[in-house]
């Protein structure tokens, strides 16, 4: 199914057209293909005109759909071509929500920065909708700011962390705009040695490499001692935007936190070297995050039941009662 609306779309979601990484049709595919082999897309649209809504679903369940993205994204939201204004995208949700309801006895959507259209919408088509927020996003937004000054405003035990652990430039640091075997098998071989439980992702995260390194949008930090790397990122930077997507370092090295060191030399580069406007860490309530950020943005979950169906009506009240309660 996807293959087909690649083909219908004739490129209109791809990184030729402006669109961000979170709504390319490649991020999608990529996705569905590495992380939910086994389970069957769902892909909805609506037109008006020129102007057209599309909704990636996945179906992991008989009469049940929920968002295409798992903690690899940092949001989802129905994806708009042709510049439609708020009210033709009001309409056109709305004509969603009425094809969803003729398949469909339950929709779960997360993870939603502005949740509140698509909640209006499914509810006049007349599904029981329940919004909660759910964890968060934390954005640092520069203004134009440099990173020495950015980094004065930092924390003062982080900014002294990072002179007590640096003293002596300890390790090696180093941030590769192309992705090389080298590369990846040095990111693997720190991910095994990480405090983190085994990757499920790991061919997503390197068919996200390998797609940004051939656009010049990768920037692959690495930590190393002695030639061998103990800490690395993977981040991307596109449209004064810089994602950071994944940490890991090795720990038997956490008392010489080298991947605090290395966040400091990523900061920097994206700062004073990409010139980004925004330096966005992604999903999770992470305590360390507060001390390099400035803002956090709650995520929302929408739960929406089909009361046409009678099997529905009791997960519907569960979950009204769980809002209610929070």
């Amino acid at each position: 199914m996807l293959a087909q609306a690649r083909q219908a779309l004739a490129g209109r979601l791809d990184r030729a057209h402006g669109l961000a990484l979170f709504d390319r049709i490649d991020w999608f595919a990529a996705l569905h293909d590495r992380c939910f082999p086994d389970q069957p897309v769902s892909i909805v649209q609506a037109q008006e005109g020129d102007a057209q809504a599309w909704l990636f679903l996945l179906a992991p369940a008989p009469r049940r759909v929920s968002a295409l993205a798992n903690w690899y994204s940092f949001a989802w939201a129905p994806v708009f071509i042709g510049a439609p204004d708020a009210a033709t995208r009001q309409r056109l949700l709305e004509s969603l929500a009425r094809h969803l309801m003729t398949r469909y006895a339950q929709i779960d959507l997360y993870p939603l920065e502005d949740a509140a259209p698509l909640l209006a919408a499914l509810r006049r088509a007349g599904w029981f909708a329940v919004q909660r927020a759910m964890g968060g996003r934390y954005l640092l937004e520069l203004e134009g700011c440099c990173f020495a000054d950015y980094w004065a405003a930092r924390p003062g035990r982080l900014r002294n962390l990072v002179k007590r652990k640096g003293r002596g430039d300890p390790f090696a640091l180093s941030i590769a705009t192309r992705l090389t075997d080298d590369l990846w098998r040095d990111y693997i071989d720190v991910h095994e040695r990480s405090w983190k439980e085994a990757e499920p992702g790991l061919d997503f995260l390197h068919d996200l490499a390998e797609r940004e390194s051939a656009a010049g949008t990768l920037r692959l930090g690495f930590a190393r001692l002695d030639g061998r790397a103990v800490a690395t990122q993977l981040w991307t930077v596109e449209r004064d935007v810089a994602l950071i997507h994944k940490l890991s370092h090795d720990s038997a090295f956490d008392h010489a936190s080298p991947g605090t060191l290395l966040s400091h030399a990523m900061f920097k580069q994206a700062i004073d070297g990409d010139r980004v406007r925004m330096i966005d860490y992604g999903t999770g309530d992470n305590g360390y995050k507060a001390d390099w950020m400035d803002r956090r943005i709650p995520l929302h979950r929408i739960d929406a039941f089909n009361p046409r169906f009678p099997s529905s009506w009791l997960p519907a009240a569960r979950t009204a009662i769980s809002a209610l309660v929070g």
